[in-house]
């Protein structure tokens, strides 16, 4: 047997975890504009899946099909891991279905109406005429099917309605005919407000308004009759790239970005009342079988934009409201450079004003003494205030030196626009070599003071990305500890001079980088643990991840916990717990946190004989981290900041409201006891006000 084969999957736990996003748009104590977003997270998530790991699992097991027998003298199994994960999907998708219908009847409750294009009054039907025109279209390019040998091209992640048109009397068989639309969601809102009526609020989607003018948009064809449905497909988005070193990796993106776009249909999502012979077409026009991803579902598809969902409610039950705070310690200083020099500074996003960061790179960027800034850029906004102050630095004179990650997935062509922005302002930019992603979160500041040099600067587990840093749980750490920028130093080396990586990364003294000392440094402290409990002495092993899945690191970590080290983890997403060795997993407990933020900071507790080893890291526990990306991994030394960053993680693990208990059975049941309720991320937010207000 494969030794994967006693772990959970880790497709089937990624599919769990959202199904723990479905629980929360369920939750009737938390506001009905947040349920509705957890539905726009759960379609968001599901596509995502699609377009990644389905067209891996397609390859893996289609290569095994060809290969397996030849070379074993085995059979292989004759389904596909797809018809598992279809079933669970269409079962996801009608527990989807009933909760948007149970949130429209309390919608109406609070006097908010879905209407759409059959259920309209007459001033109703006036306005959308009129908004039609005005607004939508201009954007509306119908694409005629005069038959079905036409074959158009359909994109990803956009909608399209399926229209039939007919003339009454005719015969039916004879007379048909049929038309696409792309809803222009990128260039009109989705949702459009109508005009309140006795105090209710009334919305329509904009594929309703263009459904309700479909005999004006077709009006010289002569049709009365029409009938149109709403569809999406989801695409293969794996970007392969040759070993070819004479095309250099921007082109080679260039040309994957294209490939993307014609890339191979992976799903086909459609309102299941669609006509038979348009879904006939479109099932051959997509090269569909019935082994394919086929699910009909509601009339309402690409859930992901009611992520913006308008907020019209006027109800009382809110998630934590919380507004970002500034860190005590940089709120009332004249200079966040003058408070990094003289300590430590750990930043809790989203608790934490994300502000800070970028007052720290505007500050380097018009310091007179500042020469030199080094940074690492994953995922930035589309409206980035970091490459700003990164430009601004340039333009007054500094050194700037900025790591591009081109591959970071569906951010690869606005990365490819940085690049160019930073480039025309003399900036240096450098690319991963095609077989690695810069996943690290770093910056190294160096200015020099009367001869004297100075380097600061940070780690953090989270993308440079304002937006994002409203609704990711991520650490930064700010410092000017001498060996940790030394480290810094040959961090930034290593990338600019990455044949020579490995040889300058070994002097690192205090960051643990992969793919070089990663596992190596991770699987020595587990084995201290267990040497400390042979010893019986103090051990303890607590570990904060969004994902869990390398066999081997998870292989060490149930012998540490056999042998008798107690294993504490807060996993967001894939966990692939054991599905054997169980006489030992009392020791190892294992819980996930769904709530208003995204859990996306990793941090490591390492009990090491009570003299704590504790670090925040840009890696999770999975292959790819450890060996295709460049991670970095920072000790909190501070003694200030490690009880900071201890607190927050005991408050995570005492979650007993929106923690589930993650094991094989994936049922995600919330975790239950008789202690007092905590929700780790309200008590975090007051934890961290208490101790802004307590010095």
């Amino acid at each position: 047997m494969n030794h994967s084969d006693l772990y959970v999957k880790r497709d089937d736990s990624w599919l769990s975890f959202n199904e723990r996003v479905l629980q929360e748009a369920m939750d009737k104590n938390i506001s009905l504009l947040h349920r509705i977003k957890f539905l726009g997270i759960f379609s968001n998530n599901l596509d995502e899946f699609f377009r990644t790991r389905v067209p891996t699992l397609q390859k893996m097991y289609e290569y095994n099909k060809l290969h397996h027998h030849a070379t074993l003298g085995k059979r292989i199994a004759t389904k596909s891991p797809l018809e598992k994960i279809n079933r669970v999907v269409i079962s996801q998708q009608m527990k989807f279905i009933k909760i948007w219908e149970q949130l429209v009847k309390e919608m109406k409750e609070q006097n908010v109406w879905i209407v759409n294009d059959r259920n309209i009054n007459k001033a109703q039907k006036q306005f959308i005429r009129d908004y039609f025109e005005d607004h939508i279209r201009v954007n509306v390019i119908p694409i005629m099917l005069e038959s079905f040998s036409f074959q158009p091209y359909l994109k990803d992640k956009s909608i399209y309605l399926g229209i039939v048109m007919s003339k009454k009397g005719d015969h039916v068989d004879k007379k048909k005919n049929y038309a696409l639309i792309e809803i222009p969601t990128a260039s009109v809102d989705r949702f459009i407000r109508l005009p309140n009526e006795s105090g209710k609020q009334y919305i329509i989607l904009l594929e309703d308004i263009i459904r309700y003018n479909l005999p004006n948009i077709f009006s010289f064809f002569g049709y009365d009759t029409f009938k149109a449905y709403l569809f999406k497909i989801t695409k293969n988005a794996e970007m392969d790239f040759d070993n070819d070193l004479s095309v250099p990796l921007v082109q080679k993106i260039e040309k994957a970005l294209k490939g993307r776009r014609k890339g191979a249909t992976v799903r086909f999502v459609y309102d299941k009342y669609m006509d038979a012979d348009l879904l006939a077409y479109l099932k051959n026009r997509l090269g569909m079988n019935k082994h394919s991803n086929i699910i009909p579902g509601g009339v309402i598809h690409n859930f992901r934009d009611f992520m913006n969902f308008p907020d019209v409610f006027t109800e009382g039950k809110l998630l934590t409201v919380q507004k970002p705070m500034i860190h005590h310690l940089f709120k009332n200083a004249n200079r966040i450079t003058e408070v990094i020099l003289d300590r430590d500074v750990l930043l809790s996003f989203p608790y934490h004003s994300f502000d800070s960061l970028i007052d720290f790179l505007r500050e380097a960027a018009i310091d007179p003494y500042v020469h030199t800034i080094k940074i690492t850029a994953y995922r930035l906004s589309s409206q980035s205030k970091i490459i700003n102050a990164l430009v601004n630095a340039a333009r007054n004179g500094k050194k700037v030196f900025v790591v591009i990650e081109l591959k970071a997935r569906f951010d690869e062509e606005a990365n490819l626009n940085w690049k160019s922005v930073l480039e025309e302002e003399g900036i240096k930019v450098f690319i991963s070599p095609t077989n690695l992603k810069v996943h690290a979160k770093i910056c190294l500041v160096k200015r020099k003071v009367n001869n004297q040099e100075q380097q600061y600067g940070f780690i953090s587990t989270g993308n440079l990305n304002e937006k994002t840093a409203l609704v990711y749980s991520d650490f930064c750490l700010f410092t000017a500890h001498k060996i940790i920028m030394e480290d810094l130093h040959l961090v930034f080396a290593a990338l600019e001079d990455w044949k020579n990586a490995k040889n300058i990364l070994k002097d690192c003294r205090l960051l643990i980088t992969s793919p070089f000392q990663m596992r190596i440094k991770l699987k020595k402290y587990i084995e201290k643990e267990i040497d400390a409990v042979r010893q019986h002495l103090p051990a303890g092993i607590a570990l904060k991840l969004n994902a869990l899945s390398d066999i081997d690191l998870i292989k060490k970590l149930f012998e540490a916990a056999q042998k008798g080290v107690d294993i504490q983890l807060v996993i967001r997403s894939i966990y692939c717990d054991s599905l054997k060795l169980q006489s030992f997993k009392k020791r190892i407990t294992a819980i996930s946190i769904v709530d208003e933020y995204l859990e996306h900071a990793r941090v490591l507790h390492f009990k090491n004989v009570n003299k704590d080893k504790v670090y925040i890291s840009s890696a999770d526990w999975m292959f790819r981290n450890l060996e295709h990306r460049f991670e970095v991994a920072v000790p909190i030394l501070d003694s200030d900041v490690k009880k900071e960053l201890l607190d927050i993680l005991k408050i995570q693990l005492s979650d007993n409201v929106k923690a589930r208990v993650l094991d094989t059975s994936l049922s995600n049941k919330f975790v239950s006891n008789n202690l007092h309720p905590v929700r780790a991320q309200k008590k975090i937010y007051q934890y961290l006000v208490k101790k802004k207000y307590s010095l």
